[in-house]
């Protein structure tokens, strides 16, 4: 239960769950200064004084920032069950566009997008309608889809600031599904996971089961699509290996045991801080250790859902009956309790045939469904299903062999690369109204200190580019990396959407691997450039690591 219904900033980080960075880094200062003063006190003569004083205390200082972070960046998050909605016409409001500082990065995690099988199948060849507004939105702002995932209803996606494209690397994503026992995607997870600036980050946007219930299955499929997904990435192969975690979604959590006129009576009265000790995910948390290492700020917001579409009312239907029963009492969850393992589909066309097979079983079941003509069911409690969760990687427990070693260092227990989670806002948008849940909304400071900030591959352009004759383009590896002849340079408009929105683009040397620090140049026909003219910039884009990793400076 949360110990007051204030909102503070609420900070985590990456070297320990129980003492902060500041703190530990001021422990260590006081260790180099009284090594200080007994070599003080050591030294006869004032000149050897001086030099080992100026010498132990540049060794303390650089000793203390090492362990400080020295960037900020700016994380806003949303997640969204938009009840097969088409898009509002306007999300400035959710992305909160015009509030300072502006986001680094936008993470948008949707549940129930449209996914009927016309639709879906088209969604499959092109940008769905919901990506499109996002994309057209940020563009303008500067932000470039990094990348997405998509599996029926579920859809997460990712932006960036155009200038920390090459920063965002080793991007993978993968899902999994839990519904009808793991063979439908209705329910179930997505995520995406990159390095940013060398820290490792993971992304999970959730759909669990339903009805009030079924809270311990909820925890049950979590667990699952924790310990299922994998990536191939060795130090990270698992959803908890990374530094952070953002666990979000539709988790379907509920408020237990209250009626609805106490929970409607206390959300009026703005008394939200009563119903925290009965919301399930609280209570699950409470119990289930594991669970214990997610962070979430308090729910000063009101739940959001369920409401009267197009409105800030909570559920005005009224209970009926079919045959004589309740729907409530013959609608079962659709979901697994415990699946056995399954592989993902490993190639697109399989997941096509599937996607089809989905499809066909949907329109079947939506006929018999409409020739039933079951009753809307009773009014649903208000409930907090919209959550925004974050983790951060605990600390190995150390061995005896790690206390040996340790005991001769003198950063015993810091992260030369600490990276510290603030979560500065969390609560929901009652604007939108195009579902019968809210949109929620949290925001972020990631505070790290970055383990590079060199681009892998350095490109820029040669002289005037313009459609009268080819152009000329250098690039230089200017690290090691996994590179592939099937790497290209594309060139893009500024403003441009995603990787994949060039003008044109040309394929990097074909018939050997460069060295590194190797200057190469590649000609581009005079036929693929832009006859329109304008600020273009060049991207390389590696196939190996799935992202934008060298930018050029805008040129006309």
């Amino acid at each position: 239960m949360y110990p007051s219904t204030e909102s503070p900033r609420v900070r985590s980080d990456s070297t320990s769950s129980s003492a902060s960075q500041g703190s530990r880094s001021k422990m260590l200062l006081r260790q180099r200064l009284s090594q200080l003063l007994t070599c003080i006190e050591d030294m006869s003569s004032d000149d050897e004084a001086s030099e080992e004083v100026s010498r132990t205390l540049d060794e303390a200082f650089q000793l203390c920032g090492r362990f400080i972070p020295t960037d900020a960046f700016r994380l806003h998050m949303v997640t969204w069950n938009v009840a097969t909605a088409e898009p509002p016409e306007d999300v400035t409001s959710l992305l909160q566009l015009d509030v300072q500082p502006p986001a680094d990065l936008y993470v948008i995690g949707l549940q129930e997008v449209n996914a009927t099988p016309v639709r879906f199948i088209s969604d499959l060849l092109a940008e769905d309608s919901w990506s499109h507004v996002f994309m057209d939105t940020l563009a303008a702002r500067g932000f470039v889809k990094v990348t997405s995932i998509r599996m029926q209803g579920l859809l997460l996606l990712v932006f960036a600031k155009q200038f920390h494209l090459p920063f965002i690397r080793n991007i993978q994503t993968t899902y999994t599904r839990t519904g009808i026992f793991g063979y439908w995607g209705n329910k179930g997870g997505v995520s995406v996971r990159f390095s940013f600036y060398g820290h490792m980050v993971c992304f999970l946007n959730c759909h669990l089961a339903a009805h009030m219930d079924y809270a311990l299955q909820r925890v049950d499929e979590f667990e699952y699509i924790l310990e299922s997904q994998d990536f191939d990435i060795s130090d990270t192969p698992r959803i908890l290996d990374h530094k952070v975690v953002f666990w979000f979604g539709d988790l379907n959590f509920r408020i237990a045991d209250h009626g609805l006129h106490f929970l409607r009576s206390s959300i009026n009265s703005g008394r939200l801080n009563l119903l925290w000790n009965k919301d399930q995910l609280i209570m699950m948390k409470n119990k289930e250790p594991f669970l214990q290492e997610f962070e979430e700020g308090p729910l000063n917001f009101k739940p959001t859902y369920k409401f009267d579409r197009n409105s800030e009312t909570y559920d005005t239907s009224t209970p009926k009956t079919w045959l004589g029963f309740k729907k409530s009492t013959v609608a079962l969850p659709l979901t697994m309790y415990r699946p056995r393992p399954l592989q993902r589909c490993s190639t697109t066309l399989f997941f096509l045939l599937t996607s089809l097979t989905w499809g066909l079983l949907s329109v079947w079941l939506g006929a018999w469904h409409r020739e039933l003509d079951l009753p809307s069911g009773k009014k649903r409690k208000p409930a907090w299903t919209d959550r925004i969760l974050w983790r951060i990687k605990p600390k190995t427990p150390a061995t005896e062999d790690d206390d040996e070693k340790a005991s001769t260092s003198a950063d015993d227990g810091l992260d030369e690369y600490p990276l510290l989670v603030t979560q500065d806002k969390y609560t929901s948008d009652m604007s939108y109204g195009v579902s019968d849940h809210k949109p929620v909304i949290a925001t972020f400071s990631l505070e790290l200190r970055k383990c590079f900030d060199t681009p892998l591959v350095h490109v820029s352009p040669l002289g005037v580019w313009s459609a009268d004759q080819d152009a000329l383009l250098n690039y230089t590896v200017q690290e090691d990396f996994m590179s592939s002849t099937w790497d290209w340079i594309g060139l893009y408009k500024v403003g441009f959407k995603s990787a994949s929105d060039y003008e044109t683009f040309v394929w990097v040397r074909e018939d050997e691997l460069p060295e590194t620090n190797e200057v190469i140049q590649i000609s581009v026909n005079k036929d693929e450039i832009p006859l329109l003219g304008g600020n273009y910039v060049l991207g390389y884009y590696s196939t190996n690591m799935q992202s934008i990793i060298g930018l050029s400076a805008n040129f006309q």
